[in-house]
């Protein structure tokens, strides 16, 4: 692994809290919010951590997130009642588009396979972690309810517009409890996407993020003991605060600054056994993500038996990592 050193101080440095926990192998961890998520969430399944990642998909907005814990402790299933049908797709609106399909038992299929891995995930998880992307929500005017993707449908049918700090605090305020009640064990990090959102502009995206970050501030003197954040948004807008971190669109951030993230992340909430871990199983990982242009000779057969062996070696020492992660 890539490790970023700044030996010249040529960077203002973050200061991350320091948590009184650690995550570790054997957590269950939950996560949901934006794109941001998925990022982390892919790496930490890589490093055979239990994680459940995006299951209503990508989420963007505080609101959305929140429907989507509501329905993983309310609702027993999806059913046909809860899909629409545009463009001879059927889907949900609390979902994003990749569950949609011009079958509605395939469309249903999908939704209540990942819902029901969530809905155990949540019973038993020791973490949450919620990245909200944007304080600016569609609401679809036949329900009045805000959504969690439009599905192409036309914007004539929604109507947009930005939180106050206050309507996403009322909204965690009268669900964290209950929460917190199902899951006694559970704590929630919270963080804000350092993706921008450029469709309002540089000074429409600093009041989105700076709505996100009032709310987070908020919840967090309410729930001192269950709820933290960590500051992914301010490492990239202040510690690492150049374009070269970001992709070609100049809005995403690219894998180096996901990876400086990540590193930021492992050294301030996991657990030393973890570290030893990622360490022991780099090499295996390497080793399965090689792709030799020919696939047999003896220095094929000898990498195949050495990955094998070294495959067997570490679930025999580490039985509790997420081994079935290595088949996705």
């Amino acid at each position: 692994m890539m490790k970023y050193t700044n030996p010249m101080k040529l960077l203002t440095e973050i200061s991350i809290p320091e948590y009184p926990f650690r995550l570790d192998h054997r957590s269950s961890i939950l996560m949901m919010g934006s794109c941001f998520t998925e990022n982390i969430g892919r790496i930490m399944e890589k490093y055979l951590f239990h994680t459940c990642i995006n299951p209503f998909g990508v989420t963007y907005n505080p609101l959305s997130v929140k429907k989507g814990l509501e329905v993983l402790l309310q609702k027993e299933k999806y059913t046909a009642e809860d899909l629409d049908h545009h463009n001879d797709l059927w889907f949900s609106f609390d979902h994003y588009t990749g569950f949609s399909s011009m079958d509605r038992d395939e469309t249903l299929g999908k939704i209540n396979l990942s819902f029901q891995r969530a809905q155990k995930m949540l019973h038993d998880a020791h973490f949450l972690i919620i990245t909200w992307g944007t304080a600016w929500v569609y609401t679809y005017n036949a329900t009045g309810s805000v959504v969690c993707n439009c599905h192409k449908i036309s914007a004539s049918e929604f109507t947009r517009s930005r939180l106050a700090p206050r309507e996403i605090i009322q909204a965690y305020e009268s669900f964290l409890p209950s929460l917190l009640e199902y899951n006694k064990n559970l704590k929630l990090i919270l963080t804000v996407s350092p993706v921008r959102h450029w469709k309002d502009g540089a000074h429409g995206n600093q009041l989105s993020k700076a709505t996100l970050l009032l709310a987070q501030e908020a919840l967090e003197k309410m729930y001192p003991h269950r709820l933290f954040y960590f500051p992914s948004y301010e490492i990239i807008m202040d510690e690492l605060r150049d374009y070269r971190y970001y992709s070609q669109d100049l809005i995403h951030i690219n894998n180096q600054a996901t990876q400086y993230i990540w590193e930021k992340f492992d050294h301030a909430l996991l657990s030393q056994e973890s570290h030893s871990i990622i360490q022991e199983m780099t090499p295996l990982l390497n080793m399965m993500d090689h792709r030799p242009l020919f696939q047999e000779g003896d220095a094929y057969r000898k990498m195949a038996r050495q990955k094998d062996e070294k495959l067997k070696l570490l679930k025999e020492k580490y039985p509790f990592l997420a081994w079935e992660n290595i088949l996705k």
